[in-house]
């Protein structure tokens, strides 16, 4: 029984022997064929050399662009004030109301200006008058020259008079500078407002600006006179134009403000909405590769690395976009041999043994 369990000891001993140091024979004798080898690149490699994947990467055309959370602004927004003090003997218009370039928002009393206005154009005929005869007496020997002074200087005094107290009484009527919307109610009747004190305030809805901050980085990507986009929190979508690029940076956040204007024409953008505004790039070349194939060299610097003639060499590289397959990226020749499985185990200037993946 023991003989037995030694020859099937042996047996077993002898077949493990077959299998892993003999195996190519007992497979031929078996009748069984070999496997063909991977494909490998045609070059021999050197002995040590640390086998890697690559993919032959071609570089396309992508779109780059920015997206900045803004928000809407009236194109003009002014909050007009009293110049002069006085009772408010206007009816106020509500909130909401369209006016016109020119209309009256606010009127104040006129108390004693009016009776001020026909007394010193009264003067001013006095004066007119005084300053007439003084200078013909004058011009004919009868008068000194020094009463025809004071008469024209009494005449331009009246005049002043005149004109100021007409001023005064065009401050009295607050008129909207532009066609606009009224922002909130104007001031109401028998209300005194004195100078500086709020009529009403008016927006310019026609055209809206949707304002946002660009970081330093992306300014040289932006100029004036550029298309852009915008969508709203409702979802709608609206086109217009770069019109304003700030050249101040703000000095807490280090960023710059930027204007897009957008036709408002039916009003249904509103003051202050918030927004997303997206800026399209010129169209740049770039690879499209994985994300696990980027990585750093001793410097810290971020590239990837590709095979040039079996040796592995590290290429830096500029992130152009993001996309769901990986990233675009920018600084590789225009096709590469980028290495995408046993980049972490080479370094700069080692050989590899390259396996090629099927790829562009």
């Amino acid at each position: 029984m023991k003989i037995m369990h030694f020859l099937t000891a042996l047996l077993v001993m002898a077949f493990i022997y077959g299998m892993v140091m003999e195996r190519d024979a007992m497979l031929a004798f078996a009748g069984a064929d070999t496997p063909p080898p991977e494909a490998e690149d045609s070059t021999t490699a050197p002995l040590g050399a640390v086998p890697v994947v690559t993919l032959h990467s071609v570089e396309r055309e992508v779109q780059a662009g920015i997206v900045l959370r803004g928000t809407t602004q009236a194109a003009r927004r002014i909050e007009m004030k009293a110049e002069t003090s006085g009772r408010v003997v206007s009816r106020p218009l509500p909130s909401g109301t369209a006016v016109v370039e020119g209309q009256i928002l606010c009127e104040l009393d006129p108390g004693i200006l009016e009776a001020q206005l026909a007394e010193a154009r009264a003067q001013l005929a006095d004066a007119e008058a005084n300053s007439n005869v003084a200078s013909r007496l004058a011009q004919s020997g009868f008068g000194a020259e020094n009463s025809a002074i004071s008469a024209s200087a009494a005449l331009e005094s009246a005049r002043a008079r005149v004109l100021s107290v007409e001023q005064t009484l065009n401050q009295l009527k607050i008129r909207a500078p532009f066609s606009g919307v009224l922002e909130n109610d104007s001031a109401e009747l028998g209300s005194l407002l004195q100078p500086g004190s709020p009529c009403a305030t008016i927006l310019a809805l026609e055209t809206i600006k949707m304002v946002g901050y660009v970081p330093e980085v992306e300014m040289v990507n932006l100029a004036v006179g550029q298309r852009a986009g915008g969508r709203l929190l409702s979802g709608r979508q609206v086109l217009g134009e770069v019109t304003f690029i700030a050249r101040s940076a703000d000095p807490l956040t280090r960023t710059f403000r930027l204007e897009v204007t957008v036709d408002n024409s039916d009003l249904s953008i509103l003051d202050g909405q918030t927004a997303e505004i997206g800026i399209a790039y010129a169209g740049k070349k770039a690879h499209l590769l994985p994300q696990h194939v980027l990585t750093l060299n001793d410097e810290g610097s971020l590239g990837v690395r590709v095979n040039i003639d079996n040796i592995a060499r590290f290429v830096p590289v500029v992130i152009v976009r993001d996309a769901p397959e990986g990233f675009w990226l920018s600084g590789l020749p225009p096709e590469a041999e980028v290495i995408i499985t046993g980049q972490e185990y080479v370094t700069d200037g080692r050989a590899i043994k390259v396996t090629k993946q099927g790829g562009e």
